[in-house]
């Protein structure tokens, strides 16, 4: 294992932050999003699922979060909390991914606002992985 020299703990603990806020927001996703007419149209299982996924997602996040701010320092030197945060950083990690590659580029093609906000997700998501990935490395 190298030791690369940085000191992961403050990243650690800014990401677990930004992963609470996100959480947040992602419960208030539909009203930002002015999706509440379109949601209510949809058949009710559909919004059942939709509600139901959109609440788990920041219940994983919370945990996430939770877990990293509580033991940010472990994660550093436990082998167990070490394993937790490859799992995390692969989480973000494929999200990433999917920011960059599965959404369709005509929701903000030539729109510089919604541009602005899938880079800046991107770049979020990906250093929520680069951080938790490079835990094994850091110190």
């Amino acid at each position: 294992m190298h030791d690369f020299g940085v000191n992961l703990i403050p990243w650690l603990r800014l990401a677990a932050a930004a992963q609470l806020g996100i959480a947040l927001l992602n419960l208030a996703l539909p009203r930002l999003m002015r999706w509440r007419d379109d949601l209510n149209r949809m058949p009710l299982l559909i919004r059942e699922v939709f509600h139901v996924h959109a609440w788990f997602i920041s219940v994983t996040l919370t945990i996430f979060a939770v877990m990293t701010w509580r033991f940010a320092g472990e994660m550093t030197t436990n082998a167990a909390c070490r394993w937790l945060a490859v799992g995390i950083g692969l989480f973000w990690a494929l999200r990433a991914m999917l920011q960059l590659s599965y959404y369709s580029s005509s929701h903000w093609r030539g729109q510089v606002g919604r541009t602005a906000i899938h880079i800046t997700l991107l770049l979020i998501y990906g250093g929520f992985g680069v951080v938790y990935l490079l835990v094994p490395f850091g110190k």
